[in-house]
């Protein structure tokens, strides 16, 4: 498969070539807005490790897989974290996309379907507090949307435990 060129340009990823358009219909990487296909951060890192894309500024110049991670660390302190676990699910086979709308990081759908996602997902630092306050509002978050809370945790070695929250009545 010949690469997907990219544009990185004020904190927007897109490419409007075939290639683009094909990985979007085949294995949903990006959402599609017209002629062109944006990505999350994470989906572009993705496919740049993947060597699937490769990612040019305003001048046309490609950027390295290091200054992207740099640049996207800059954006959000916490892209390391999410970019593990998004790394992580997609290597699994599950479609992974934001989830700010829904208030939360992503929203993870089944192998092989797209119709509906099944958990909305927040990645936490092995390292860093959870307080039941932060929980409770991930969890009323999920329960909003429909959704099975899944949190994500991420340790040291960059590996990811997965804990699944569902509501039952009693």
């Amino acid at each position: 498969m010949k690469k997907i060129l990219a544009y990185l340009i004020s904190g927007k990823i897109f490419s409007n070539t075939t290639e683009a358009v094909n990985l979007f219909s085949t294995r949903k990487f990006g959402e599609k807005s017209g002629e062109k296909v944006y990505y999350s951060r994470s989906e572009a890192l993705y496919l740049v490790e993947k060597n699937q894309m490769k990612i040019l500024d305003h001048r046309d110049q490609e950027l390295s897989t290091d200054k992207i991670n740099k640049k996207f660390e800059r954006l959000d302190k916490d892209f390391k974290t999410k970019f593990i676990v998004f790394k992580d699910l997609r290597n699994l086979g599950y479609i992974v996309k934001t989830a700010l709308k829904f208030g939360s990081v992503f929203r993870v759908y089944e192998r092989k379907t797209s119709k509906h996602s099944k958990w909305i997902l927040f990645p936490v630092e092995e390292t860093k507090n959870l307080s039941w306050q932060d929980f409770a509002a991930k969890n009323r978050v999920a329960n909003n949307a429909k959704k099975n809370l899944l949190i994500a945790v991420t340790d040291e070695e960059n590996n990811v435990s997965y804990f699944e929250v569902k509501w039952t009545k009693p």
